[in-house]
């Protein structure tokens, strides 16, 4: 007989109502009657140091009674994805007093149809109920599979689905209701004990987001930094003294489940956030304790600056591809990037920048902020500079093309010859300053001709600073030579 689906839902909702009864009538879990289970009610403290790599170093303090010898204690509600194999317990109060004996993660956590799987083989207590009477009636069945459907076998027969609900005996010792942690250790002392529980998990990470304003004539911006926490680690933190890695930590990278994605509201909090150096890294310090629930993002404030000094330019970048053979047309209505840079220091600046996003509004006419662009920065030094890319020109234009290409050759010397003319516009009604930046192959150019003067910025680099009139086109000639060997 083939099971249909009112059928399986039928007997997944008869599933669950036997399991809440049972937990209701708090059936523990096998174990021998020795164990101690140890929950968030016994936590003393809490302390959190995350890392930007979905990693995180976890110090969990509780106050467990334990008896003098052999214990079993289970540590309820540790991270669902902790390392076991980092875990270390000691103790607070009286140091040297346990030796760990062996530890085991229970991770397979208690759902209707786990509980089920763990009976294949078993017999369960199939309840009956007459529809028109509403008279109850029980019979033993042994479960034989739990794939695609429900297999029992009775006393006199074999049938798949269920017909009534079904009543386990007892909980499964290696099936947890929630991530528990077990330890068994030996204690000299018989008494109540300060412990920590420290380990490494995954599921806990953290960024830096930061929103900047605009002042209307582009010079000047007001930046704001928050740190995003996210917590999908499957247990939550409260009141936890929390501490942020900024810096790229080396780890094995099977070691740790990556961070899912989270799609939670987010709530803003202030917070006076320490930053220090550690070893080659930058550790911030929340100023107050702070709740982070399991799947949970939440916001605090890392700085606030004003009046910060920018610089706006427009620049048009080449390649170095088109140095070294005849192109012609480069390209039309080719767009100026915009770009906003600043050093990190003073009005508020002037700490470690956390790696993260920079988004950048400006105001309207009508005194309303717009969005005008984002981009990322890399963790950033004190007194260094942060350059950002916000977009392309809609009004500022150019048009590029090879006037001339010649390749000879001197001794074992290949000789590239080309010349250049770049026209461009701009059709805003105020004068603009641009950039052409222009990267060429190799170390052995030289600009031969030129109607504006160049900079060597760098090797293989060469600027043109030019300024644009209002409502105005120029236009940029040039000559390469370019050796190579």
């Amino acid at each position: 007989m083939s099971t249909s689906v009112a059928g399986q839902r039928s007997f997944r909702g008869l599933v669950v109502v036997a399991l809440a009864v049972a937990i209701t009538l708090g059936i523990a879990p096998a174990l021998g009657g020795q164990e101690r289970l140890s929950t968030l009610s016994d936590q003393q403290s809490v302390a959190v140091t995350i890392y930007n790599q979905s990693l995180a170093l976890v110090r969990d303090e509780r106050r467990v009674t334990f008896r003098t010898g052999l214990n079993s204690v289970a540590f309820r509600d540790v991270s669902g994805q902790i390392n076991a194999a980092t875990a270390l317990l000691r103790s607070v109060s009286s140091p040297g007093a346990l030796s760990v004996i062996e530890q085991n993660f229970n991770y397979d956590l208690l759902t209707p149809q786990k509980l089920l799987d763990k009976y294949v083989g078993k017999y369960v207590t199939v309840i009956h109920t007459n529809a028109a009477t509403g008279k109850e009636t029980s019979e033993q069945a042994r479960v034989l599979s739990t794939n695609d459907g429900l297999v029992l076998q009775y006393a006199n027969r074999i049938e798949t689905g269920l017909d009534g609900r079904l009543s386990f005996p007892s909980l499964p010792s290696n099936l947890r209701d929630r991530p528990t942690l077990v330890i068994d250790l030996n204690s000299t002392n018989a008494a109540p004990q300060d412990v920590e529980l420290s380990y490494l998990t995954g599921g806990l990470s953290w960024k830096a987001d930061y929103v900047g304003a605009l002042s209307a004539d582009d010079t000047r911006l007001d930046l704001n930094g928050l740190i995003t926490l996210s917590n999908d680690s499957g247990t939550t933190y409260s009141n936890a003294k929390m501490q942020l890695v900024a810096g790229d930590v080396n780890q094995v990278q099977e070691a740790f489940s990556q961070a899912k994605t989270l799609g939670r509201a987010v709530t803003a909090d202030l917070y006076q956030v320490r930053q220090e150096q550690l070893l080659e890294y930058h550790l911030y310090t929340l100023g107050r304790p702070t709740t982070i629930a399991d799947k949970q993002t939440k916001q605090v404030a890392l700085l606030s600056a004003t009046s910060i000094p920018v610089t706006k330019t427009l620049e048009l970048r080449g390649a170095p591809y088109y140095y070294t053979g005849q192109y012609g047309d480069l390209g039309q209505r080719l767009k100026f990037g915009v770009y906003i840079q600043f050093q990190n220091e003073g009005g508020g600046l002037g700490i470690p920048l956390p790696k993260g996003t920079v988004r950048i509004y400006k105001k309207d006419s009508g005194g309303n902020a717009q969005f005008v662009g984002e981009d990322s920065i890399d963790h950033t030094p004190r007194h260094e500079q942060v350059r950002l890319h916000l977009g392309e020109s809609f009004d500022v234009t150019a048009n590029k093309k090879q006037t001339s290409y010649r390749l000879y050759r001197q001794g074992a010397e290949y000789i590239y010859e080309s010349s250049y003319e770049i026209e461009m516009h701009n059709a805003k009604d105020q004068a603009q300053a641009v950039k052409v930046v222009e990267e060429l192959p190799g170390i052995n150019w030289e600009i031969i001709s030129e109607n504006y003067q160049h900079v060597k910025a760098a090797a293989d680099t060469a600027i043109w600073n030019i300024k644009l009139g209002a409502n105005s086109k120029q236009t940029l000639h040039y000559t390469v030579r370019v050796t190579i060997i």
